[in-house]
């Protein structure tokens, strides 16, 4: 593993050293041996592939894939025979083995993602060695030497405050991790009160904070007011976008580097962001399309309405020509900062923290603390969770018609509730949705929405 990392580094590093012309060229011979790959082996692929011609090498000759169709034709969406739907729903709903290898070889993990509808993923050692690659290239875009010193005398404490009490991809890295470096790695769950986050955060004193996005600016917030006096080198941020002026306050509230990187359980490698602010694609691992409602190519400079992706690495379960359900704008010119991979800015994954007024004062929860109860009940194949009035929540739900709706509804209320109360915000009205979750402009359903929005 160690070695085949060593090597997708250097190729990494070669390939972007030799410019935006080598990059696409690996990026074409990488998606004509995975297409090939996928039609010779996913009775899915070979069904939508039939007609195409015998070497691709253009994302855009491809037809476009979603979740849904994704999930609906699981069974015959792998190459390896061995990976059913049936198989992934009974590991997924044994909690003990968050972080275990799925079928002895592969890494499962569970998402909900931007459009609410639960998705299973499984991915390849290959696709992890990959992952492992690009987050150490992120690293040493993020950090200087004297960084990696800093980080070394501290022994390499780490805390990641995420989702916990499912497969998430966050939870499953985070398992794996703590299995290896024991107490150097401290998990905190994004659902637990503010003040005892605190209070564990300045017990552990981490060099590197890997919290959500949204969860980092609360966190500032935190140390802006004195209550959380912790000292990381970097603070590894995820899972959701930030106005571009937070990520400044957020550096400068902990005296810290602060590295983004906007990616999805489909994609965990796609982008990091530089020093400028702009988020570059991976684009010798990822086929990155920009495009309309039309699903037609939108210039750089020009927001899009949705984009498309294809995922180089995961041969196990292929995600091709796949509509992420995120807009983008890619910036028309070279990046200030050198490099030479597709700069981005993602218009569509803002973080919408709910805030709630009590006796006490506010509280803020993150939309990912609010989503993941819901998420967890079995039924529920999309859902939306409005704040409707400043004390008042309604769930919608959307019940697979072979579950008990009545039966699905309350155990997502009971969830939901049990988040509230443990922040204090037991007088929060629950009220059930009549209609089904709402699309927005977009074509998106966004999962949580705010008071304002």
């Amino acid at each position: 593993m160690a070695e085949h990392v060593i090597r997708l580094i250097w190729d990494a590093w070669r390939t972007r050293k030799k410019g935006a012309g080598a990059i696409a060229q690996r990026q074409r011979s990488r998606l004509a041996d995975m297409v090939a790959d996928a039609r010779a082996n996913s009775p899915l692929y070979r069904e939508l592939y039939r007609d195409l011609p015998d070497r691709v090498e253009s994302a855009e000759q491809l037809p476009v894939t979603d979740k849904k169709m994704l999930m609906e034709r699981f069974d015959d969406w792998g190459t390896d025979r061995a990976v059913t739907l049936e198989a992934a729903e009974a590991f997924v709903e044994d909690p003990k083995r968050i972080g275990e290898l799925f079928l002895d070889k592969y890494t499962l993990m569970t998402t909900s993602g931007t459009t609410g509808r639960r998705g299973i993923f499984v991915v390849d050692s290959h696709t992890m060695a990959v992952v492992t690659a690009m987050m150490l290239r992120w690293m040493g875009d993020w950090l200087s030497p004297s960084d990696f010193l800093k980080i070394i005398a501290r022994r390499g404490r780490m805390a990641m405050v995420m989702a916990t009490g499912g497969h998430f991809a966050s939870a499953v890295a985070a398992a794996r991790l703590k299995k290896r470096r024991g107490k150097q790695v401290e998990i905190l769950s994004a659902h637990m009160p503010m003040t005892e986050l605190v209070a564990r955060l300045n017990h552990f004193q981490p060099a590197l904070l890997a919290p959500y996005a949204s969860m980092a600016a609360m966190l500032a917030d935190e140390q802006e007011a004195g209550r959380l006096d912790i000292h990381p080198v970097l603070l590894a941020l995820s899972a959701e976008g930030l106005p571009q002026e937070e990520y400044g306050r957020i550096a400068r509230m902990f005296n810290a580097k602060v590295g983004n990187s906007y990616a999805a359980s489909e994609c965990m490698f796609m982008s990091a962001m530089c020093d400028q602010g702009w988020l570059h694609v991976n684009a010798d691992w990822v086929a990155f399309e920009p495009v309309d409602a039309d699903y037609l190519p939108v210039a750089p400079g020009e927001q899009s309405h949705t984009v498309l992706i294809s995922n180089l690495a995961n041969r196990v379960q292929p995600i091709l020509r796949y509509d992420l359900g995120d807009s983008v704008l890619q910036r028309p010119d070279p990046c200030p900062c050198g490099n030479p991979l597709p700069a981005i800015r993602v218009q569509g994954r803002s973080a919408d923290v709910l805030t709630f007024r009590t006796a006490g004062g506010n509280v803020r929860l993150p939309p990912l603390t609010l989503s993941q109860p819901i998420e967890a009940v079995c039924g529920v194949t999309l859902f939306q969770l409005a704040h409707t009035e400043p004390e008042k929540l309604q769930l919608r739900l959307q019940i697979s018609s072979a579950a008990n709706a009545d039966a699905v509804w309350r155990e997502a209320e009971a969830g939901l509730r049990g988040v509230l109360a443990e922040h204090g915000l037991e007088h929060v009205v629950v009220e059930r949705g009549g209609e089904p979750p709402e699309q927005g402009r977009g074509g998106k359903f966004r999962e949580v929405i705010p008071l304002s929005a």
